[in-house]
């Protein structure tokens, strides 16, 4: 344990506040397009049903519960040092992201998401190699809230970038592309699960997963079947993860 940085934990309670107000604000004053008109411009490829969405009140929560954290742990730990820049980055670009959404930055946002995405992911494994295996309140305060949040953005971003090359025109709603998304974000989600040990990361991923089952079974059951095996692999290895922590 080490003294806690101020500004680097007011920086992540602030990144939490701008994260839930942001879209709280643009909701309730209409400004721009909503997230589910700006996906309606390109979710032609590849889309998830309306209730996945719903996995970012639970998000939303496991941020509340760490920025609260953050600002009042008495000390610092390794954990909480390691995670605290890559999560302010990654949690106030989900901020950001609803703002370019609304006003149709369609690359901007899909910067914004990957960039998120991968500062999260890479400060997950780098204190996962670097740092000392994390205290149990660590573990449900920082570890599970950042996994959470980084898996959802890792299927947030395939099916971004997706709508965005089909808005774009650069690829037709076909299924060739259709199946290499899910199957991208199949891979992706499997390596990065596998690498980080976590099988809260893979949650929001198989969560998100089923959710594109259910939009596509009527239109395109190949996808569909595909987004069902994925969901079903990645829960395999989610166990695996379990089981492989609780025999170490």
């Amino acid at each position: 344990m080490s003294t806690k940085p101020l500004g680097r934990s007011l920086a992540v309670a602030l990144a939490v506040i701008a994260a839930i107000a942001i879209p709280a604000f643009t909701m309730s004053q209409d400004i721009g397009l909503s997230q589910a008109e700006f996906a309606g411009l390109g979710d032609q490829t590849l889309r998830a049903a309306p209730y996945a969405f719903s996995i970012w009140g639970v998000i939303y929560l496991g941020l509340i519960a760490y920025g609260l954290y953050q600002l009042l742990a008495a000390r610092e730990s390794a954990t909480l040092a390691a995670l605290a820049w890559p999560s302010a980055v990654a949690i106030l670009g989900c901020g950001v992201w609803i703002l370019a959404s609304a006003f149709n930055a369609q690359w901007a946002s899909v910067a914004i998401i990957v960039t998120s995405a991968t500062a999260l992911i890479v400060g997950l494994d780098r204190a996962r190699r670097n740092e000392p295996a994390p205290s149990k309140t660590d573990r449900l305060l920082i570890a599970w809230p950042l996994a959470l949040l980084a898996g959802w953005l890792t299927i947030a971003s395939g099916l971004n970038l997706f709508t965005v090359l089909t808005a774009q025109g650069l690829i037709q709603p076909q299924l060739m592309w259709s199946v290499g998304a899910v199957g991208a974000v199949v891979l992706v989600a499997a390596a990065v699960g596998w690498r980080l040990r976590s099988r809260v990361y893979l949650v929001p991923v198989v969560w998100g997963l089923v959710g594109v089952y259910v939009a596509e079974q009527a239109d395109k059951p190949t996808v569909a079947a595909l987004a069902a095996g994925g969901a079903l692999a990645l829960a395999l290895e989610a166990i695996l993860l379990t089981r492989a922590r609780r025999t170490a």
